[in-house]
């Protein structure tokens, strides 16, 4: 997709795919890094993990949509093959370049057969795999953080 003719900031929907009862995220391999995909730890030299780069189900917001939360669920289809509902908006995070709008969608069910099936790999993890996962994208660990998985913090 070309940039031009974009308004900047780029509105940019996330679907958090989240399967309650198992307290897992739906996390799938980034189409500019098909490659990368691996299936166990590798570590560099310098310690970092090499394991690919994963993302939420993420995409532009058309005017299509209408509403924010549509593309999010849209975006989680065709990138994930995720059918499902969006229960609770999590946060919007503002950069230079994208406006990020994230939502928990809780999957009813995942598709054999979707759009981008034959670019992407996707993986159900526990909370704390998918934070470290995501944490190459800052932003996507972030809005995972805020979501309603992440462990309850304990006052003192």
């Amino acid at each position: 997709m070309g940039t031009k003719g974009r308004s900047v900031p780029r509105v940019v929907c996330c679907a958090i795919p989240i399967a309650r009862a198992a307290g897992k995220v739906l996390v799938v391999t980034s189409r500019k890094r098909p490659n990368n995909w691996v299936c166990e730890y590798r570590f560099t030299l310098a310690g970092r993990s090499s394991r690919p780069p994963l993302t939420l189900p993420k995409g532009g917001w058309e005017p299509s949509d209408v509403q924010l939360e549509a593309a999010a669920s849209r975006e989680a289809l065709e990138e994930a093959g995720v059918r499902g509902t969006i229960t609770r908006f999590v946060i919007t995070i503002p950069t230079p370049s994208t406006t990020y709008h994230f939502y928990e969608l809780d999957v009813a069910a995942l598709e054999q057969d979707w759009l981008e099936r034959n670019e992407r790999r996707r993986e159900w993890v526990d909370y704390a795999e998918a934070v470290r996962r995501l944490e190459w994208k800052s932003e996507l660990a972030q809005g995972l953080k805020l979501s309603s998985l992440a462990p309850a913090v304990k006052s003192r």
